[in-house]
């Protein structure tokens, strides 16, 4: 992803992430008729630039180059054909950026704005309220594809493991460790009915459906985890909700306002997800199985005590690795024999 995308991504996240649902908030605005005596995609680009900096959007001129983008059928600005940026738009075309920029306007996070998002090569569908990957996330599956290689599994070759996900959301660490590992199976759990559809159709378009089980369920809830299709699993991938309940309140009016808090909000210490999926990993993972999590920088010490005072579950805070910020933010635990 390049580094502005990044950066945007830096600066909406905020402190952590976080988010209330509170379905199209900042309504108040209206968009207005298509400007007229702006036709090519240069000049929108820099009066949506200069609109969405008086009205305080973040990134904004990376707003609208993504908008813009989108309606010309390309994934940045940049990798536009030069001619296209003078050349005038159809009214349809003028229409279509101004109706997405409305709902910038309206702090909708552009990734909402336009529908989809790239996560590890592949487009995915993003519709709100389910979780939009971060590229810290993209980091995550990148350290897990590492371990993977090194090791075989008992399918036979290496690449050929069975993951489970936790909080699967849009689908976008499984689909993404799905298509990089051909020989590999996922069991996709989530607790929120909206992520479950939005992975289903995710997984469809992108042709993995077939590799792929895809469960409605609570992992804090009562059901059994011991019934899983296909058994025990070798990794367990996650990143859960893991924001400190108190921050939540800090995080920008993208996240706040459209964003999930279920898959957010970790509880008064982030950590509530993150020990029910510890405390359960025993009966999910098979000998010598690991357990990979994106947590928040202040976790590794805190799940590091929480291991130790628990030695009967015989997990192993094995590595940590810090994001593309040098801050601690992922975990490779291990299970290791009674």
């Amino acid at each position: 992803m390049e580094l502005w995308g990044r950066m945007l991504w830096a600066f909406l996240s905020g402190p952590g992430r976080g988010g209330r649902t509170l379905g199209w908030a900042f309504s108040s605005w209206q968009p207005q008729p298509p400007l007229a005596g702006l036709s090519s995609a240069t000049e929108l680009v820099s009066h949506w630039t200069r609109v969405f900096e008086k009205r305080g959007i973040p990134e904004a001129r990376e707003s609208s180059e993504y908008i813009v983008a989108h309606v010309l059928g390309a994934k940045t600005f940049q990798s536009l054909r030069p001619a296209l940026w003078t050349q005038p738009l159809t009214s349809q075309q003028l229409q279509c950026i101004q109706e997405l920029s409305s709902r910038r306007l309206q702090r909708m996070p552009v990734q909402y704005v336009l529908g989809e998002w790239d996560f590890q090569g592949l487009s995915l569908r993003m519709v709100p309220p389910v979780f939009i990957p971060r590229p810290e996330t993209e980091e995550l599956v990148e350290w897990v594809l590492e371990e993977v290689a090194q090791k075989s599994y008992a399918v036979g070759s290496p690449g050929s493991p069975l993951i489970l996900e936790v909080g699967c959301g849009s689908g976008a660490i499984s689909l993404s460790l799905l298509s990089q590992l051909p020989q590999s199976r996922v069991i996709a759990v989530d607790k929120g009915e909206a992520a479950i559809s939005l992975t289903h159709e995710n997984a469809q378009r992108l042709r993995l459906q077939d590799r792929i089980w895809i469960i409605h369920l609570d992992m804090t809830s009562e059901r059994s985890w011991t019934h899983l299709p296909l058994g025990p699993v070798d990794l367990v991938v996650s990143n859960p909700p893991y924001v400190f309940h108190q921050d939540m309140e800090q995080l920008a009016p993208e996240i706040r306002s459209y964003e999930d808090p279920a898959a957010l909000d970790g509880g008064e210490e982030g950590m509530d997800i993150i020990t029910h999926i510890l405390a359960l990993a025993p009966q999910l993972l098979k000998d010598s199985g690991s357990v990979f999590l994106e947590v928040d920088p202040r976790h590794p010490e805190l799940v590091s005590s929480w291991l130790q005072s628990r030695p009967e579950l015989y997990l192993n805070l094995v590595a940590v690795r810090r994001d593309f910020c040098g801050r601690p933010r992922f975990l490779h635990i291990q299970r290791s024999r009674p």
